[in-house]
């Protein structure tokens, strides 16, 4: 059973940040729409630029959108970024498969070329990419301020590297749990119940998805 997450005011908006070459019409992105709609909750799902510095100040002007009490989730790339924003902001954080040395993932990345499925967008990644995360790189992490979900068996990142990081937060491993987490609209009852709002379990499923309207 999870410890009670740190005493905070009820989250006034959701920030969802999805993952490197991902899309606001990602399933986890739109499972946690339905979630925060069910419950009447502002929630943002930003289409994240490539290049780091900017989809960080994209991220951090549509937090300013949800109130002073925001919860930030982000997973991926978009884990990291959440937590440059929690900790920036001294916010609670979900982070779900998190990139936690970003600099070093995507060093093998220079000069490859990718193509976003969710817009259509084609680029390159450059040694400008590298040092604009390695400036976002928060120097520590508060651990009390994170609800960790991994996938014990990311076929992307390391999930020892995360649980190494995140050392002391509330940590949910799902055995088998891949880097997509598939499984996460299960896991959408903890996630609200972080921000302090409670989400009937199964209220919202995968099948669920084709309601989604964003």
């Amino acid at each position: 059973m999870l410890s009670a997450p740190k005493r905070r005011s009820s989250a006034s908006g959701v920030l969802y940040l999805h993952g490197f070459n991902s899309g606001v019409g990602s399933p986890k992105a739109a499972l946690v729409r339905l979630a925060c709609k069910a419950l009447g909750l502002r929630c943002e799902t930003p289409q994240l630029p490539h290049r780091p510095a900017a989809a960080y100040r994209l991220a951090e002007a549509r937090l300013g959108e949800l109130g002073p009490n925001p919860l930030v989730a982000g997973s991926s790339m978009g884990g990291f970024l959440a937590t440059c924003l929690a900790e920036r902001h001294d916010l609670p954080a979900v982070v779900i498969n998190p990139a936690v040395r970003p600099v070093r993932l995507v060093t093998g990345w220079v000069d490859e070329v990718f193509v976003n499925a969710h817009t259509g967008e084609r680029f390159a990644i450059e040694s400008s990419h590298l040092e604009e995360l390695a400036s976002l790189t928060p120097l520590s992490v508060s651990p009390e301020r994170y609800l960790l979900l991994l996938g014990t068996a990311d076929e992307s990142l390391d999930p020892a590297d995360a649980f190494d990081l995140y050392r002391g937060a509330r940590t949910i491993l799902h055995p088998g749990g891949d880097h997509a987490f598939g499984m996460l609209a299960e896991y959408l009852p903890a996630i609200l119940a972080h921000g302090g709002h409670r989400l009937e379990p199964g209220r919202i499923s995968d099948q669920d998805l084709d309601m989604d309207d964003a």
